[in-house]
């Protein structure tokens, strides 16, 4: 009987779980409209980057020297640009490639300084010190500064673009999740655990960083919008993609000012994927910290 009765019980536990995330997702979408906007925007560049190959009309790379800046029509819904590509399927492919340097780089740095944080909050001291003093030194630069330095150090490639992105951040997720690990060390739990002679390497994986998780999904998705705009930014300045690689930025870099007035489309519709990505991304992450803040619920 016990046997025949653990597949049923199972079913039982599992489906007020799936209902109790159903019914979350559906309470967010209606009391937090802007950000199920956001997040339906997302959605929609992850399965465009996902279905490239699929739904891309033309070969993103594929020169036509005898359609050079064609303006949008049925056969070029978006228009080429001055190698006669197609924008519409480099704009499809280079969602891919804002995305790939988005989540790698905010995932990375906001992961990493979450680790930082909650080891420098743990431990104090020396160790909390010498960590704040270093995360200071590079707080003291701007963000764009700090990743153009970076960048043109390591060189051009989409790894070292993640890893210019990614360090930046850092410092600023650190801070952060150093705040609320410092007012979780103190919690009676993090004594107990001590008390019963647990490493320091369980108290922190056990019973800190899942207490940090909210601020920690907080910064990364306020990462994302910056990541996707700081790709197209070092893009647009050289130091980012390299031709032919279809992205946003090196989009707008190629739509210069001598095709402003000839061929305006070149800028108009990589400027707008930029802007709505990084918009949606915004919405959502503020949407997710109104939700997960126990101080600006509204219930």
């Amino acid at each position: 009987m016990a046997i025949a009765q653990a597949p049923g019980s199972a079913g039982v536990e599992v489906a007020p779980a799936r209902g109790r995330w159903i019914e979350t997702a559906v309470d967010f979408c209606r009391e937090r409209t802007l950000g199920a906007v956001g997040a339906a925007i997302i959605l929609l560049m992850l399965l465009v980057a996902v279905l490239a190959n699929a739904i891309s009309p033309y070969d993103p790379v594929a020169t036509d020297f005898g359609a050079m800046l064609a303006p949008p029509s049925a056969e070029h819904w978006l228009g080429t640009d001055t190698f006669g590509r197609d924008v519409l399927s480099r704009l499809i492919y280079g969602s891919r490639t804002a995305l790939l340097v988005g989540f790698g780089a905010s995932v990375l740095g906001s992961t990493l300084g979450t680790i930082l944080g909650v080891a420098s909050a743990y431990f104090g001291g020396r160790i909390d010190l010498y960590l704040q003093r270093v995360m200071d030194v590079f707080l003291s630069f701007p963000l764009i500064i700090l990743a153009l330095a970076l960048v043109a150090i390591l060189g051009n490639s989409i790894p070292n673009l993640i890893t210019a992105i990614m360090i930046p951040m850092i410092p600023r997720c650190a801070v952060v999740i150093r705040a609320s690990a410092l007012s979780i060390r103190e919690m009676p739990y993090v004594d107990a655990a001590r008390a019963a002679g647990f490493g320091h390497g369980r108290i922190i994986l056990r019973h800190m960083l899942p207490n940090v998780m909210a601020p920690y999904l907080i910064m990364l998705t306020s990462f994302l919008g910056q990541a996707i705009l700081l790709e197209a930014s070092l893009s647009f300045l050289g130091l980012g993609v390299q031709e032919p690689i279809a992205a946003w930025g090196l989009m707008l870099r190629g739509a210069a000012v001598e095709f402003a007035e000839a061929a305006p489309w070149m800028a108009i519709f990589p400027g707008l994927a930029i802007s709505l990505a990084v918009f949606a991304f915004n919405l959502f992450g503020d949407s997710l910290r109104d939700a997960l803040d126990p101080r600006l619920r509204t219930q």
